[in-house]
């Protein structure tokens, strides 16, 4: 298979995100001839900035290649707006990565999951309904398994106890994607992804927010008395699972009674490894002081504290990737230390330049 797509015109919602950018500037790099439409509402969940980092760097790119790239600022949940997209570009590929994320968000600020996670995917099945695209790849979370015990979690597993409005809302894109493969044949992915992190990643997510906090000498809060447990995936992993997802869409075929069987697959995307969280934070603080953002002499232990489990969250997460390295002959391999090496790098870079 290559890992090229070409001639393809692609709608990636969320783009100014940490996936959505990085997924942009990957086919903008092996792609050819696309034209690439990335839609975001550039909300403040956190700080604009870095999304506006994240635009100018693919314009930097896009400047030299020979897809075209557009940018619209946009809400999903703007039903006029989304077909007025699809009738003007005819997408081929639709990635949706526009999400509300964060499991400790939905818990305060309910209103917006529903409208982006639920109104807004729902105009993209719409949209895919009234003008037929290939492929709808659409990003899932590793959230809706739960409060499931088995590990590691397989697609097989019963999802059906969500701890957190995310989670409910990354399940209920699951089953609307379902209905709308098997009453309108449309070929749909879901990615199930497990604690994406890496350069420009998200402020929110507790590998960011531990930097942030030890630069300023504040102590960090280790959930679970580190006990947690995650699978931590580089977001390059994640980048090339979804790129090679795009390109192979579930078979259109029809069942015993000739009626479609929905072309409609989900997959887990994680590392199948999972991380002690306070051997992954003893390695963040490890690569910092390497990067140059601590001090060498740095005291670690006056820190950190150790406090129980949060609400809404679970003590491990861990994927079985079998099904995507049995249908796309890949797995995530980036070590954690080099994908926090580079982290720190980044950090190094875009925060410390005083």
């Amino acid at each position: 298979m290559t890992d090229k797509i070409i001639g393809k015109n692609i709608l990636v919602t969320g783009a100014a995100g940490f996936i959505g950018s990085n997924l942009v500037m990957e086919l903008l790099r092996t792609g050819k001839k696309n034209k690439i439409v990335g839609l975001d509402n550039m909300n403040d969940y956190y700080d604009v900035s870095l999304k506006e980092y994240r635009l100018a760097e693919i314009e930097k790119l896009a400047a030299g290649k020979d897809s075209e790239w557009v940018f619209i600022k946009g809400n999903l949940a703007d039903k006029a707006l989304i077909d007025k997209l699809f009738v003007e570009y005819k997408f081929d590929i639709v990635v949706n990565l526009a999400a509300q994320a964060g499991v400790r968000y939905s818990i305060t600020n309910p209103d917006v999951y529903i409208e982006s996670n639920i109104i807004g995917f729902y105009n993209i099945l719409e949209a895919c309904r009234k003008y037929p695209v290939e492929h709808l790849v659409y990003a899932s979370s590793s959230s809706v398994y739960g409060s499931n015990k088995k590990v590691p979690y397989s697609t097989e597993d019963k999802v059906d106890n969500p701890v957190s409005l995310y989670a409910a809302t990354k399940k209920s894109n699951e089953l609307l994607a379902h209905a709308y493969s098997k009453l309108y044949n449309i070929p749909s992915t879901g990615l199930r992804f497990f604690t994406v992190y890496g350069p420009a990643g998200r402020p929110d997510m507790a590998y960011f927010g531990f930097t942030n906090k030890l630069l300023k000498g504040e102590t960090i809060k280790i959930f679970n008395y580190g006990n947690c447990k995650r699978d931590f995936t580089y977001v390059d992993d994640i980048i090339e699972g979804v790129k090679r997802v795009m390109m192979k869409a579930p078979e259109k075929k029809n069942g015993e009674d000739g009626l479609p069987i929905p072309p409609y697959k989900v997959y887990n995307i994680g590392n199948n490894s999972p991380e002690n969280l306070l051997d992954f934070v003893n390695i963040l603080q490890e690569e910092l002081i390497r990067a140059g953002v601590l001090p060498s002499d740095y005291d670690f232990e006056a820190h950190k504290e150790l406090v129980p489990m949060q609400p809404g969250d679970v003590p491990i997460t861990y994927a079985d990737v079998s099904e995507l390295e049995r249908d796309f002959g890949f797995r995530p391999k980036t070590s954690l230390r080099e994908g926090l090496r580079k982290f720190a790098q980044w950090y190094k870079e875009f925060y410390c330049r005083g």
